[in-house]
């Protein structure tokens, strides 16, 4: 989301526009449409959270002529927010009404990018108009006088000032507000976040990966996914399954090939869609969780909650969000959620060894599994991880083809 400040004569931040941003790189918006404001929306008040945003100073958020007449909702309220009208909005009977409604229910209105024509009708119903001083043909001095002399209430924004010069000139045409690269640019701010698809497939990964999970439960969480069904029947009847029979439901292929095979492959492919990575980041992680299980069974530690918890560390990494921020997300069990958020306990301590060993270090995992011992478990752990990887090659190529249409 691109964040662009709106300074008053003293030259303090009185407000800022939130500005649409598909990449956290990009500078300028691909698209002003009812689908950039409403992932802007979305953005502000759910994923980053208004205050973090803007604190106590007013928003502005461009809002186009579905969000005007009542075809999108408006879901927030009107504290602190101005509902900036941008110029492609096509003025008629429907959009002044509208607005009316919306001021009357408290929201400030602002014109963005003001020419005098069919927003002239929108001008009693406003607080700031903004005026373009790089607009070829306008204007600016004309348009301001008449904005001071007729509607004196409203406030002028100088916005795409570009020198010192312009910005002087807005002094002198009795602007209050400015917005522009001379006095900044537009800053993108940016985090990962999950769609409710994704948190649900998080979810199922958690659920799946639990230290008890029963031959029902397993069925039915992988039968609510539809994509996840059809692949994984594609992995199963694919001749790496070393199946000489066909098998036409979950629950089948769950009877013969056993739950844990069934719940390992149906976590690769699940960790493979949430991550999107690399083939050898997706080993990194299935790995990690493998030698996690490994080193808490010669613990005397539960390893199917081990392996839980360095697969959810690995999926944290590949997802770019922190472990902390993820476990607040997944119905995990205390013991889980602190090792994973703080390295806490047993099995925080078995995360760290093998994690150690990753980088470098093998002190810690050496002094469980002895020197030579951590070598083999290591190689162990990437055997079984390559040997499931092959085995899910056929889901993965069925996943590059369209899926049958449903019947």
């Amino acid at each position: 989301m691109g964040r662009q400040a709106i300074y008053d004569r003293l030259g303090d931040v009185v407000a800022y526009e939130l500005l649409f941003r598909d990449t956290a790189g990009a500078t300028q918006a691909s698209r002003r449409s009812a689908d950039a404001t409403s992932r802007v929306i979305v953005a502000a008040f759910t994923d980053f959270g208004l205050h973090e945003l803007v604190g106590g100073r007013a928003c502005f958020i461009n809002i186009t002529r579905e969000f005007l007449i009542g075809e999108l909702p408006i879901p927030f309220d009107s504290n602190q927010t101005v509902l900036e009208i941008i110029e492609t909005v096509e003025v008629d009977d429907a959009v002044v009404a509208g607005v009316e409604e919306l001021v009357g229910r408290g929201f400030t209105i602002a014109l963005d990018d003001y020419t005098p024509g069919a927003h002239d009708r929108l001008l009693p119903l406003a607080t700031y108009v903004k005026i373009d001083v790089l607009g070829i043909g306008v204007d600016v001095a004309g348009i301001a006088r008449r904005c001071r002399e007729e509607y004196p209430n409203v406030q002028l924004i100088a916005e795409r000032l570009e020198t010192e010069e312009q910005l002087h000139r807005a002094f002198e045409l009795g602007f209050t507000l400015f917005q522009g690269h001379v006095l900044g640019r537009p800053h993108v701010v940016s985090m990962v976040g999950l769609s409710p698809a994704r948190l649900s497939r998080l979810r199922l990964v958690s659920a799946l990966a639990a230290a008890e999970v029963d031959f029902d439960e397993v069925v039915t969480l992988i039968s609510t996914d539809p994509v996840l069904t059809y692949r994984l029947l594609q992995a199963t009847n694919s001749a790496a399954s070393g199946l000489t029979a066909r098998v036409s439901s979950i629950r089948e292929a769950a009877v013969l090939l056993g739950l844990p095979t069934i719940r390992h492959w149906v976590t690769l492919m699940l960790v493979s869609d949430l991550a999107e990575g690399t083939e050898s980041q997706l080993v990194a992680t299935m790995t990690r969780a493998r030698m996690c299980q490994m080193v808490a069974q010669r613990l005397d530690l539960s390893g199917d909650v081990a392996f839980s918890v360095g697969l959810l560390s690995g999926v944290a990494e590949l997802i770019g969000q922190p472990p902390a921020e993820l476990v607040q997300q997944l119905p995990l069990s205390e013991e889980v959620s602190a090792a994973l958020a703080d390295g806490a306990g047993r099995l925080g301590h078995v995360l760290k060894v093998v994690r150690d060993y990753e980088n470098g270090d093998a002190v810690g995992l050496a002094g469980i599994l002895n020197p030579g011992g951590a070598v083999k478990a290591y190689l162990a752990a990437m055997s079984w991880c390559n040997e499931l990887m092959s085995t899910t090659t056929t889901a993965g190529e069925a996943r590059s083809s369209p899926a049958p249409a449903s019947t």
